[in-house]
């Protein structure tokens, strides 16, 4: 595979050990990585990497909007926020930051070329963004927007002088990766692994990694085995099967966290025929069946969700009856969880017209959720014993993503992180009716469509009232669960091991990066 060097001879020097005492820190990761391009595509494993880099106007931490390039904000009326920047910051390559890097990067943000994820729904209310002085950004919203803020934390901020003639490939060989983040880029090796040097020019705390070797490993059992022999240093997204074994081992140390992402399905609500649906002779149906709001009642009736927790997560995650956990910001005390009910599933299939039910294929990503094929095959299991005779198809991201996204297939499963904390972001970006052009629905694979969910999505953009706003937020879930616009299955728990010395605390959600690993006992981790 082609590897891409900022420079040969910096990355000569590291791989030969030319730094005296540097510490390195080797991570195994298990999101893919599409592209350096941190504007490019919403996915997990891009972000994670991004972090390093990039930095973002502002941050969510603990579920809280808190300062990072902006030291302080204020909504100056309506439909106008100020933001004071933070002095003496620069760009990698030693150019100073300014406010008019982030007008660029919210230009840019919304019109990548090639995206399949865009970033443009954390902009849909942003009018224009203006740089009142260097150090002051000034942005105005096409309507009352309180969540402003909240959205911003999310659009990775790239420089003008270097991304106004930049494409995707540019940041892919390291040539556009300037950054205003704690690492530089040392090389990107597409599929296998990211190096990185601590910038030591970086504004904000001194990183405590010389060098971070972040390398993917898709493989579950692989990355438990590469930390138990030493090959790395921090694995994320441990697999179930290994938690008890990792626990006995005197070598590493687990952390598990309460997560936000949330493991869901998503069906097509294409009309007409669909491939991928069949009666049982193996004939496409002239109507899609998934549009009947009863057959969807009986796919989600149809599930043990609390076997699948048990027997297939093993305590790795909770049961799901709604897209936010509890206790959080959006989450509905008042939905009662989805039952698991066979018969009434049996019931609602010949109400529909379908007593003996019909064919289906789901399609899942082969490398990309812990534990999504294993759940699919079980969904399928559920399913067949009803009369919906499902196979399982399992496709490599790279295929899938680009698939889902054109609405292709019958059903999908989609594993949302809910990164803000809040529910609102799964409604911009998997609930939404997809409309491209204000940055809405851009993960709603299945093309749900409630005129309902949109309103709300409409009145809780605009109501500063906090109460107010989880009241909407709370009637978007009544709306969507009633609609079984989705099927939630379970939220995953967050659980990375690392070797003994080592400490792992969550930085922003489900994001593994280098600056969350610490020393635990004070004393050097050592070098690899």
């Amino acid at each position: 595979m082609k590897r891409f060097l900022i420079s040969a001879m910096m990355a000569g020097v590291l791989a030969a050990g030319g730094i005296a005492h540097a510490e390195t820190l080797n991570i195994g990761f298990a999101d893919p990585v599409s592209s350096l391009d941190p504007q490019l595509n919403n996915f997990a494993g891009d972000r994670s990497v991004d972090l390093h880099f990039f930095d973002l106007l502002t941050q969510i931490r603990d579920n809280r909007v808190k300062p990072m390039l902006a030291d302080s904000w204020k909504a100056l009326d309506d439909h106008t926020w100020e933001f004071k920047l933070h002095p003496g910051v620069k760009w990698s390559d030693g150019k100073p930051f300014t406010a008019d890097d982030i007008v660029f990067s919210y230009e840019r943000a919304r019109k990548v070329p090639g995206s399949v994820a865009t970033f443009a729904g954390y902009l849909r209310t942003v009018a224009s963004a203006q740089a009142k002085d260097p150090l002051t950004l000034v942005v105005k919203t096409t309507v009352p927007n309180p969540d402003l803020p909240l959205n911003l934390a999310s659009v990775h901020i790239v420089s003008r002088h270097v991304g106004a003639n930049a494409t995707s490939e540019d940041y892919n060989s390291g040539k556009a990766v300037v950054g205003t983040g704690p690492y530089k880029l040392v090389s990107y090796t597409p599929g296998d692994r990211i190096i990185m040097q601590r910038n030591d020019g970086y504004w904000g705390p001194k990183p405590e990694w010389d060098k971070v070797n972040y390398r993917y490993i898709s493989n579950a059992a692989s990355r438990t085995a590469a930390l138990l022999s030493g090959d790395v240093d921090v694995i994320d997204k441990v697999s179930v099967s290994d938690i008890a074994r990792l626990k006995k081992s005197s070598k590493v140390s687990l952390f598990s966290y309460p997560g936000l992402r949330v493991m869901l399905l998503q069906p097509s609500f294409r009309k007409g025929p669909n491939q991928y649906i069949t009666d049982n002779s193996g004939k496409e149906l002239p109507q899609n069946p998934l549009l009947d709001v009863r057959v969807r009642q009986a796919l989600s009736l149809a599930v043990n969700r609390k076997a699948i927790v048990d027997r297939i997560l093993q305590d790795a995650a909770t049961v799901a009856d709604q897209w936010m956990p509890a206790d959080t910001y959006g989450y509905n005390p008042d939905i009662k969880p989805i039952a698991f009910d066979p018969a009434k599933a049996k019931a609602l299939l010949k109400e529909a017209g379908f007593p003996e039910g019909f064919k289906l294929t789901m399609h899942v990503p082969s490398d990309r959720y812990p534990l999504g094929p294993e759940t699919a095959q079980a969904v399928a299991q559920f399913w067949s014993r009803i009369g919906v005779k499902t196979s399982v198809e399992v496709v490599p991201w790279a295929v899938y993503a680009g698939r889902a996204k054109k609405n292709e297939y019958a059903m999908s499963m989609i594993a949302w992180g809910n990164g803000t904390g809040e529910g609102s972001y799964a409604m911009v970006n998997i609930l939404a009716t997809v409309t491209p052009a204000k940055g809405l629905g851009t993960s709603n694979w299945g093309h749900y469509s409630s005129a309902a969910m949109d309103e709300d999505l409409r009145k809780a953009t605009v109501e500063f009232d906090v109460d107010k706003r989880e009241a909407i937020l709370r009637d978007a879930v009544n709306v969507v669960m009633n609609d079984v616009g989705i099927l939630p299955l379970y939220h995953y728990k967050n659980i990375w091991a690392a070797k003994k010395g080592l400490k792992v605390v969550p930085w922003t959600s489900d994001r593994t990066v280098a600056m969350q690993v610490s020393k635990a006992d004070g004393k050097q981790a050592g070098a690899k």
